[in-house]
């Protein structure tokens, strides 16, 4: 499916400002969402738009679509914990403020093309993640600001998070924020949980340390990540079959805020014994 198939709004407003000339899109622009990955190709996409000096459209064979297409364009960076870091810089969980500066060192001399920074998050494997205030720390925001404030010609920052309130008010602030809405298909998957927290809402309260070590034990096979959001789905298949459960609901933003703590470092025996005193009453 293109791109301006499954976003004709968001692909379609972006296209309609990159050629006006009285409203152009926003020197700094965050996307926020569960679907990091589909924000990712928005920002790549955008990065295309400013760039190409073909027919714009999503079939165009020029030089500079080529490149972007293959990752290989030179002005057009990814910036995450593990993308683009000086040589000079062993930070290995963050974002840096040496990044930063690296960053502000660029923008001193002019370039041909336009230059577009997408900051984001990658796990272990490499996929995309979402920034949060642990991994994009106040310091390295700040020591952006000013870039942001005054960009140079030519220039957009873009900012990918699940939840905008994750980033520090200054850039949100200072960014023209839009919601990507998931476009994948819930399946509804929770194998791997269902022994655990099959009608969780019957465990008895004394119970809920032994759940959370019979969760950490399956880390051995599956992510925390994988845990939660099969945990998730097993919520939201018991909501649909009954409405009525309230609780569910609260259940489902304490799994959600147990997902986020598993994204800023927490080690999940922590995050388990925590979400299981929530959840099992």
């Amino acid at each position: 499916m293109l791109l301006s198939d499954k976003y004709p709004f968001l692909t379609e407003f972006f296209q309609t400002a990159i050629e006006s000339e009285n409203h152009p899109p926003a020197h700094s622009i965050l996307f926020y969402g569960n679907d990091l990955q589909s924000q990712y190709t928005l920002a790549l996409e955008i990065a295309r738009l400013l760039n190409c000096t073909g027919d714009k459209t999503d079939n165009c064979q020029c030089l500079n679509c080529k490149w972007i297409n293959e990752g290989k364009h030179p002005a057009v960076l990814t910036i995450s914990r593990i993308d683009s870091k000086p040589d000079d810089d062993d930070s290995k969980t963050v974002i840096s403020v040496k990044q930063s500066e690296m960053i502000r060192n660029m923008l001193i001399t002019s370039s041909q093309f336009h230059r577009v920074f997408i900051f984001c998050d990658k796990d272990d494997e490499g996929n995309i993640q979402g920034l949060n205030k642990m991994n994009f720390q106040e310091a390295t925001a700040n020591s952006l600001l000013k870039s942001i404030e005054e960009p140079s010609e030519r220039v957009t920052f873009i900012f990918l998070t699940r939840d905008k309130n994750d980033l520090i008010s200054t850039i949100i602030s200072r960014s023209q924020c839009f919601f990507v809405p998931t476009k994948k298909r819930q399946d509804y998957n929770f194998e791997v949980i269902e022994s655990v927290l099959s009608n969780y809402w019957e465990i008895k309260r004394g119970e809920a340390f032994n759940v959370s070590e019979k969760l950490n034990a399956l880390t051995k096979d599956t992510s925390p990540i994988e845990i939660l959001e099969q945990f998730q789905n097993y919520m939201l298949l018991a909501l649909k079959n009954n409405n009525s459960a309230k609780f569910l609901i609260d259940d489902i933003h304490s799994v959600e805020l147990a997902k986020k703590q598993i994204n800023q470092g927490m080690k999940s025996d922590i995050v388990f014994d925590e979400l299981c005193l929530k959840i099992i009453r």
